[in-house]
């Protein structure tokens, strides 16, 4: 296979020909997610604010800096989530309009597909008994709940953060404009999670994530015990010992690990490494490689199989952050082999790998870089599923349902096992 220039663009179709077996709506799902969406004045003057879900917090920022009330994100007609990125127009996003009376997604002026927005829960109008408003413990996706547990990452106490990341810069977005406390109180927590579940069938899972924090006699000591707390207040909401839950966390050792699992409900474990390539690792992730190092933080995430069991464990990584220039891969299809081939170790260790796509924002070091093309992010996607399918490995913790935000996890969904799959 030839090279594929990293500048190169196609449109939707364009690209699905060159892929025929892909799922349509996958594909538009990951292509939304690489260019982002921006609302036109028709389609905003349908949101409805007491069904529709609108922006809420989140520990990232979004390509236009702003905490304006857009609609959260989109749902497709089968259900496919879009975990959208509000994008200024001169950067030729997609973009929701109103039309015949629904909300359509276009490119330009071409009709691409129908959508809906995502509905507010019932809670999100209610506060703690602390003050506090409740959309602000937990956020909302059509099927799991999202805790962030702190905004604040160590990792940038001297500049060693993430390069592709904003999560300090979003910290003080939020904590200034919305005044959202930038660490969360147990009863808040429980208090939210009894709130939230009474909307019966409507969660499958809780997902909790943070800002690594490195303090402690050793380090991240402090992010688990902290954890422990929030995982066992939210463990009393329920009449079970373990509860649907997945943590995103740092790469703890093994005594921390099996703290998690014996103090907690607790029941998956997720550690980032971020991109599947030391070199790139030591570059992108100062911190993390200064701290742990690549190959300690692969090994530590190896070695909570034999603490949550295979199938439980998994890694995030960034698609298509391992081309950033300038050291960045420069070749597309190269960027992929390297990333699946570590991703096939992992696999064979019983630990599962999800990408997700890489957004240039504006508060993060690599804010003026462009992410891969559409062809880069089908074949990354088609690729770690394979792995999945040929280790026997399932990703229930992080799929369609329980996350919505990896489209390598969406095709365990869609493809029909024992022929081709529908074109949707």
């Amino acid at each position: 296979m030839s090279a594929i220039s990293l500048t190169r663009e196609s449109s939707l179709d364009d690209v699905l020909e060159r892929h025929p077996h892909f799922p349509r709506l996958v594909a538009l799902k990951i292509d939304v997610q690489r260019r982002g969406v921006h609302y036109t004045e028709r389609a905003l003057s349908h949101v409805d604010e007491s069904r529709h879900q609108l922006r809420g917090t989140y520990i990232f920022g979004s390509r236009d800096q702003s905490l304006t009330a857009v609609p959260e994100s989109l749902i497709l007609r089968d259900g496919t989530t879009i975990l959208t990125d509000p994008t200024p127009l001169d950067q030729n996003p997609y973009q929701v309009d109103w039309q015949d009376g629904r909300f359509v997604l276009l490119d330009g002026d071409q009709f691409i597909e129908e959508t809906d927005l995502w509905t507010q829960p019932a809670f999100y109008d209610k506060v703690t008994s602390s003050g506090t408003p409740m959309k602000h413990v937990f956020t909302a996706r059509p099927q799991r709940l999202n805790l962030f547990t702190s905004s604040y990452c160590h990792f940038w106490a001297n500049g060693h953060g993430c390069q592709y990341c904003d999560i300090v810069t979003h910290l003080k977005q939020q904590k200034e404009e919305w005044g959202i406390p930038t660490r969360l109180q147990a009863q808040d927590v429980e208090e939210t999670l009894r709130e939230a579940i009474k909307e019966p069938g409507r969660y499958t899972s809780i997902c909790l994530t943070a800002g690594s924090d490195t303090r402690g006699e050793e380090i991240f000591d402090r992010e688990v015990d902290y954890y422990i707390e929030i995982l066992q207040a939210a463990g009393r909401a329920f009449k079970t010992p373990r509860f649907p839950s997945q943590l995103i966390g740092s790469a703890f050792n093994e005594r921390q690990l099996e703290r998690l699992q014996r103090e907690t409900g607790l029941t998956s474990y997720t550690s980032d490494l971020e991109v599947l390539n030391e070199r790139l690792f030591n570059w992108i992730c100062p911190g993390k490689a200064e701290r742990v190092g690549y190959q300690e933080w692969k090994r530590r995430i190896i070695a909570a199989v034999d603490i949550f069991g295979r199938g439980n464990v998994g890694t995030g990584i960034v698609g298509g952050v391992e081309t950033a220039k300038p050291l960045g891969f420069t070749d597309e299809l190269a960027a992929v082999e390297s990333t699946l081939a570590e991703a096939e170790d992992l696999a064979s260790h019983g630990v599962t790998t999800v990408y997700i796509v890489w957004v240039p924002r504006p508060g993060s070091a690599f804010k003026d870089q462009k992410n891969p093309s559409l062809d880069y992010f089908i074949r990354l996607a088609t690729g770690l599923d394979e792995i999945r399918q040929r280790h026997g490995l399932g990703v229930g913790f992080d799929n369609y349902r329980t996350c919505g935000n990896h489209p390598d996890s969406d095709l365990d969904r869609v493809w029909n096992r024992a022929a081709s799959p529908v074109r949707l």
